[in-house]
């Protein structure tokens, strides 16, 4: 069975929301503030490269289908984003346009799919807006499977798994 990943850029204060400011958020586009250097271009390329399938919000999903059909690289990013599955939670896109699109309506976390959380979480505290995990009845413990510094402005790669009760 594969494993389901998330991966999100995220502030220091859990806010997800416009990190390339391609929504119009009047603070959208904060992770371009910051370098997060080879390594952590490495870290994104290895993980899209290592992906069976893309599973991704409305907002997201819309920006992604406006920009990656048109794009070309040499390094095979484009090819493979244009070429995998996507899977794309949202109550209100009507219409999937982008090649290989499914709709998903599940909320993976508060249903204990997740099996690793890979957060590339950036030095900026933006003090409103969309965070990571909102306001929730459940708490939900992880174990640290991995951090680093990338880049050389401060950018961290977190990478953690959910600590399950054993049974």
């Amino acid at each position: 069975m594969a494993k389901l990943v998330v991966s999100e850029f995220v502030s220091v204060d859990g806010v997800m929301e416009d990190p390339g400011g391609s929504e119009g958020w009047a603070r959208g586009g904060w992770v371009f503030q910051f370098n997060r250097g080879d390594e952590g271009d490495r870290f994104k390329h290895e993980e899209l490269m290592s992906a069976d399938a893309l599973l991704l919000g409305r907002k997201t999903y819309e920006g992604f289908a406006a920009a990656w059909p048109s794009r070309q690289d040499e390094a095979g990013f484009a090819d493979k984003m244009n070429g995998m599955r996507k899977y794309v939670v949202s109550n209100t896109l009507k219409n999937p346009e982008w090649n290989n699109t499914t709709k998903l309506v599940h909320l993976l976390i508060e249903n204990d799919l997740v099996d690793e959380m890979r957060l590339m979480v950036f030095p900026v505290v933006l003090g409103l807006g969309l965070r990571l995990f909102s306001d929730s009845p459940h708490a939900w413990p992880f174990r640290l499977l991995d951090s680093r510094s990338v880049g050389d402005e401060g950018v961290l790669v977190v990478r953690y798994e959910p600590k399950r009760e054993k049974k």
